[in-house]
């Protein structure tokens, strides 16, 4: 079950609005971030159940980022929430272990479906 979710995007409106659409499907743990080191800091601290990464960031990018947190670990669940939906990137990220790609701003609908996924996923990794 998701209990804990790590939020890493260096816009504050950005991450207003994902948690509230999270607030509004659920009782979760959020932690926030506010660049990808911060979000790896917070991973390696937080071990969330799910991540919701941005890709364009200061200090260290959603790229990055990405590969850090599935370095730290493999069955890492990170969602990456972009405004930058090319195929390059959609395929760089997937190809670098992300879970899926979600357009932002994210409606409530794909947040829920997306997080209906990532819940299966979690299910199947415990067995």
């Amino acid at each position: 079950m998701i209990k804990h979710i790590l939020v890493v995007d260096d816009s504050p409106i950005a991450r207003r609005m994902l948690i509230k659409s999270l607030n509004a499907l659920g009782s979760y743990e959020i932690t926030e971030a506010r660049d990808g080191q911060e979000g790896i800091e917070k991973f390696k601290t937080a071990s969330p159940d799910v991540t919701f990464l941005d890709l364009t960031m200061p200090v260290l990018d959603g790229y990055e980022a990405l590969i850090k947190i599935k370095e730290i670990n493999t069955k890492a669940i990170v969602i990456v929430v972009t405004a930058d939906i090319q195929p390059k990137s959609i395929g760089t990220v997937m190809g670098n272990g992300a879970f899926s790609v979600i357009k932002k701003p994210a409606p409530l609908e794909t947040v829920k479906n997306i997080l209906e996924k990532a819940e299966n996923k979690l299910k199947d990794m415990q067995g």
